[in-house]
């Protein structure tokens, strides 16, 4: 009798050729690279230095592309953008020590928003590995220790025999959901031994699934059957899962109005009349949430932001989806299912009956007319203006990445997204840079749609440098700097809590200028002209910059009362 884990696949009369008689000039980098290109990578993202430059050297005799940004955090946030946009793993390669550790803050941005990044770093060599103090150049105790905290999984890896099943390993963790960076490490005299290896030929790139319990979705179908007055929250983890259209088709059956979550911007129409949009730092809507009897929460942990700041108390029985096991009832006590959003999504749909509720839609409507009212009552017109500029200026199925800055706080309650996967931030961890650099990541996943950046002056200091980067590879991505002369939101902050500002004000270059010195157009916008200057921007082929000086004020907040 033979069992279906008996049977190995044969190799073909080409691929037992190739393997006896391998190429000659192979090193242990071009194990890497052929790894990557067996698992369905097309595009690596990253910085050489001089322990890397075995991987490097190796791409030269491959078919990847590489896009080289200028600091390796910047190339972090690429590749994590690229990841979002793709649904693949982004390979992301670095040198050991400072350049490794320069990618931390945007390997945390990707494990707060799960956006899959194969990190793949050099180490030191083989000798220095351990934690003995050799001397090498870049050397720590345990390299690994400092990304153990912010990834899924870390790989180390000491001969070359390792390199494909480590970097497969990897890519199907960081293809897990819920989905996330993960860490290689490969000693520096691996990736330069010549090699005897067999070319890489293939891999097993599909990760496992997560499916949810039966006994527990049962559950959750009852509830939400009998529910006088249900709700849900989406959260990124319906993007991530692809699973906006199972989401629209249960809250549809149900009846059940669906407000996102800042990483959820898109999951759900923004106009459909079941949709309480994103206004989900809003005391309205954080009363219509705890009033629900049944709330259905897929896809979030329910952290900070997505509570209105854990001012969020819910009355009525909660149900939560979550592939993230850690954030399974972290905040509040849920009916848990740890599952892939799409496969529970789908579980539901298959048990829940259709329920009638013509007076939903109506209390949809009466929560938004008193969001709309607050927001009306501030003299906000600048704010609001600018924001709808950006809107109408923006393509339809065009992406757009936001940094830490006023006008993106604005974004994740007001901006209509116009789609799953369309609108993305750096809310997940909430540093500086990410728009720029994740922008050119997006287009070079794609760059058959133009890409908007936006950011404040600060944050635009983190990555003006890939100002070079737009340039030598042509990437189509409009640049909206926000010029408030300083850490506007910080500003706000501080007048508020202590009167006035400390360390919130900059000297700051003339950006068109600097941005023409790159070979980059720009152009000095007004709120009156911004969106005529940023539709012709977005409209032409390649990077440019449009600089709006403004300040601008956020709404107030409801979460202090």
């Amino acid at each position: 009798m033979t069992h279906d884990h008996d049977l190995v696949l044969r190799p073909t009369p080409a691929q037992t050729e190739a393997a006896l008689n391998p190429p000659p000039g192979r090193n242990g980098g071009d194990l890497v690279v052929e790894t990557l290109a067996g698992l369905g990578a097309t595009t690596v993202f990253g910085l050489p230095g001089q322990h890397a430059l075995g991987m490097f050297d190796a791409l030269r005799r491959s078919d990847l592309r590489y896009i080289g940004l200028r600091v390796e955090n910047n190339a972090g946030f690429a590749a994590d953008a690229y990841g979002r946009i793709t649904g693949e793993a982004a390979p992301l390669l670095l040198s050991t020590g400072p350049g490794a550790l320069t990618s931390l803050a945007a390997l945390q941005e990707a494990a707060a928003a799960s956006a899959p990044v194969l990190a793949i770093s050099s180490q030191v060599p083989t000798a220095g590995l351990g934690g003995g103090r050799h001397g090498y150049l870049h050397e720590l105790p345990d390299q690994a220790a400092s990304f153990r905290g912010v990834v899924k999984s870390v790989h180390t890896v000491r001969t070359q025999s390792q390199i494909p099943s480590a970097i497969e390993a990897a890519w199907k963790s960081a293809l897990t959901a819920p989905h996330g960076p993960v860490w290689v490490e490969i000693p520096q005299d691996v990736l330069l031994a010549p090699t005897a290896i067999p070319v890489v030929t293939g891999g097993d790139a599909f990760p496992e699934e997560l499916p949810p319990r039966p006994e527990l979705t049962a559950v959750a179908a009852d509830l939400l059957s009998k529910a006088a007055r249900p709700a849900i929250i989406a959260g990124g983890g319906v993007v991530r899962a692809d699973a906006s259209g199972k989401l629209k088709q249960l809250a549809e059956r149900v009846q059940a109005p669906v407000v996102t979550t800042p990483g959820g911007k898109g999951a759900f129409p923004w106009t459909h009349p079941l949709s309480l949009q994103s206004w989900i730092e809003d005391r309205y809507t954080t009363d219509f949430l705890e009033d629900a009897d049944v709330l259905l929460v897929v896809g979030s942990g329910l952290g900070e932001l997505s509570s209105n700041y854990h001012t969020f108390k819910p009355r009525g029985r909660v149900i939560q989806i979550e592939a993230d096991l850690g954030k399974l009832e972290s905040n509040h006590p849920a009916l848990g299912i740890h599952a892939d959003a799409r496969l529970a999504l789908q579980a539901l749909l298959e048990t829940v009956p259709e329920r009638q509720d013509p007076g939903a839609a109506e209390r949809v409507r009466e929560v938004l007319a008193k969001v709309a009212g607050r927001i009306a009552s501030q003299e906000l017109t600048l704010e609001q203006d600018v924001l709808a500029s950006v809107r109408r200026a923006l393509p339809a199925d065009s992406p757009s990445f936001w940094d830490m800055t006023i006008l993106a706080y604005w974004a994740w309650s007001a901006f209509d997204a116009k789609g799953p996967n369309h609108m993305h931030s750096a809310q997940g961890a909430g540093g500086l840079g990410y728009a720029f650099p994740a922008a050119l990541g997006a287009a070079a996943a794609d760059p058959t749609r133009p890409v908007l950046a936006v950011s404040g002056d600060g944050g635009a200091l983190y990555s003006i440098a890939e100002l070079a980067t737009a340039r030598q590879y042509g990437l189509n991505v409009t640049w909206l700097i926000v010029d408030d002369g300083g850490y506007g939101i910080l500003r706000e902050y501080m007048t508020d809590a202590f009167g006035e500002a400390t360390a919130t004000e900059l000297t700051r270059p003339d950006y068109v200028a600097l941005a023409e010195s790159f070979g980059v157009p720009g152009v000095r916008t007004t709120p009156e002209s911004l969106e005529q200057d940023l539709a012709k921007h977005l409209a032409s082929p390649g990077p440019s910059v449009v600089l709006l000086p403004a300040v601008l004020r956020m709404f107030a907040p409801t979460h202090l009362g």
